[in-house]
């Protein structure tokens, strides 16, 4: 085998390792929901569907007449002042975009929204001070 080949071999194999290094920084503290770190789970507290990005938990609501975007990290609600996200709802038959505000202790936006089971949202969520973070979603 030629030294290129190994060195690529070598480069794909540790290319390959470094999710599992990244995925094991969690000594330490506990994910479970019931210790000193509580609050890091996947749980709908608003009824809504959760996608967790980058240690964030992000709650999706989608009613007929408003969406809602619940971000917290390890329980604790996440500053909203300066946020904003841009929401994409698509189903087979529809297609969907609005730009959700700060309104409390969520980002939100009114109007005529199709909350079917199985329809896909993609949110850009953009905290102040940060860049924007994508954030997948199924209704169901």
């Amino acid at each position: 085998m030629s030294f290129t080949r190994t060195l690529c071999s070598l480069a794909a194999m540790a290319a390959l390792a470094l999710p599992v290094m990244a995925a094991d920084d969690h000594k330490g503290h506990d994910h479970s929901g019931t210790g000193a770190h509580a609050g890091h789970d996947d749980k709908a507290r608003h009824g809504g569907v959760v996608s967790v990005v980058k240690d964030v938990n992000y709650e999706l609501v989608v009613k007929p007449d408003a969406v809602a975007l619940y971000i917290s990290d390890h329980g604790k609600p996440v500053d909203l002042k300066g946020a904003s996200a841009r929401l994409t709802l698509l189903s087979v038959t529809d297609k969907s975009e609005v730009t959700l505000a700060p309104m409390g202790d969520r980002l939100e936006a009114k109007g005529a929204f199709k909350p079917a089971a199985g329809t896909k949202a993609l949110a850009s969520v953009t905290l102040a001070g940060q860049s924007a973070t994508p954030v997948r979603f199924t209704l169901k």
